[in-house]
C-alpha cells in the first residue's frame, strides 16, 4: 500500500540563514490548503506549526536538506502569477528600511491588510504571533523571519 502524500508544487526561492551563506535551491508548498483558494503560498508555509521545512538544494547535488525555520533569515521567491487585485486594491502599501541582525539591509514594502485605525507600519510588525512576514521588492518577495530583525525605518 502506497503512503498517503499531499500533491507539492516546488518553487524556486533563495535561503538566507542566520550563519551567513545563501542557498538556492526550491521549497515545496501544498497544492491545496483549507484556508484559501489556491496552493499553499511560501508564506504560509513557513507560518506553519512545524519547526522543519523541505528545501532542495540545487548546488548540493539535488538532496533535500530539512532547514530550522527558527534558523531562517529569509526565503526570497518570486512574485505570485497570480494576485487578488480585489483583496490588494483595499490594502495599504508601507514603504520601509529594514536591518537585519547580521547587518544587511532590505528595501521594498509592505502590504499592511488591517483596519484604517491599525494600519501603521507598527500596528503590522506587532500584529501578528505567525514568525515571518513579506517584504515586497520591484525583484522579488523577501519572506523575513521577525526574530532576526534588528530594526524597520519607515520611510513614509
Amino acid at each position: 500500500m502506497a503512503d498517503f502524500a499531499v500533491p507539492r508544487v516546488a518553487i524556486p526561492a533563495t535561503l538566507l540563514l542566520a550563519g551567513g551563506g545563501t542557498r538556492e535551491g526550491d521549497v515545496y508548498v501544498m497544492e491545496r490548503v483549507p484556508q484559501h483558494t489556491g496552493p499553499e503560498t511560501p508564506l504560509d508555509m513557513l507560518n506553519r506549526a512545524e519547526a522543519f521545512f523541505p528545501f532542495r538544494s540545487h548546488k548540493e547535488g539535488e538532496r533535500v536538506l530539512l532547514v530550522a525555520k527558527a534558523r531562517t533569515v529569509s526565503l526570497t521567491v518570486p512574485h505570485p502569477k497570480d494576485l487578488d487585485r480585489a483583496r490588494l486594491s483595499a490594502a495599504k502599501q508601507v514603504n520601509l528600511d529594514l536591518t537585519l541582525a547580521d547587518g544587511s539591509k532590505l528595501s521594498g514594502w509592505a502590504t499592511v491588510e488591517m483596519p484604517q485605525y491599525h494600519s501603521r507600519l507598527l500596528d503590522y510588525l506587532n500584529a501578528s504571533p505567525e514568525p515571518f512576514f513579506a517584504i515586497t521588492t520591484s525583484d522579488a518577495v523577501h519572506l523575513v523571519n521577525r526574530a532576526h530583525v534588528l530594526f524597520v525605518h519607515p520611510e513614509d
